[in-house]
């Protein structure tokens, strides 16, 4: 891939939209993913005060800045300088690890045997390969802290449901298309649920307050309902 500066187009009075590919900005490009995420990093590394705020996505960045601080144009020229050349292979500095628990199947997961059934696989072994996979949180989107993550097996994407729930339960683990994801509240959702975890990815009082970041690497591990509700109520 080549390192040249990606695109900067004016997304508001206060914000620029950095795009790192032709055509759909939301196409799952691991590598184009890993450089924003890349860009992320470097940029906040030099953050100025006027740099308000880097929203990552699956192939942009959006970068907010105080415009009573700094001119548009002069924040243009500062994202070419730090992200053109070179400069912009840098690596994504120790993404962090983390382990999402899953109880599969059930009243947890009332979609995995009807989607095992249309992948033409046993629900045990939809469940393996679902939980083998290792995953990049690639953005978070739809609602507060809702990872969208890339890396799924294509041979386990499925279309979403022809008609939406009404609502989804906090912590559903779910296919919709060619990703997977978590709800981290209760919602509306059409995404197919394999299963749920007893962890909780969005709390307004925690800082920050989503579990999972941009750029983190997530694996999932099939536990059982006794060992979700130890995690749901640890002793004392």
């Amino acid at each position: 891939m080549s390192a040249h500066a990606p695109l900067a187009l004016a997304l508001a009075d206060d914000a620029w939209l950095l795009r790192y590919a032709d055509g759909d900005a939301t196409a799952i490009d691991d590598a184009i993913n890993a450089r924003v995420h890349a860009d992320a990093a470097r940029l906040r590394a030099s953050a100025p005060a006027w740099l308000r705020d880097l929203v990552p996505a699956y192939a942009s960045l959006a970068v907010f800045f105080d415009p009573a601080a700094i001119d548009a144009e002069r924040v243009r020229e500062w994202l070419h300088d730090r992200l053109s050349g070179s400069a912009s292979t840098m690596a994504v500095a120790a993404a962090r690890e983390i382990e999402i628990p899953v109880v599969y199947g059930g009243e947890d997961g009332p979609d995995l045997v009807a989607a095992a059934a249309e992948l033409g696989l046993t629900p045990q072994r939809l469940i393996e390969r679902h939980a083998a996979g290792e995953y990049t949180v690639a953005m978070i989107g739809f609602a507060p802290g809702f990872p969208y993550l890339s890396g799924l097996d294509p041979a386990l994407a499925l279309p979403r449901l022809a008609t939406p729930r009404t609502r989804v339960a906090a912590g559903s683990v779910a296919i919709g298309g060619a990703q997977t994801g978590i709800y981290p509240r209760d919602s509306p959702g059409g995404w197919r649920i394999l299963g749920r975890t007893p962890l909780r990815l969005f709390d307004p009082a925690r800082e920050p307050p989503t579990a999972l970041l941009p750029g983190d690497r997530v694996r999932f591990r099939a536990i059982d309902a006794a060992a979700a509700a130890a995690i749901r109520d640890p002793p004392a």
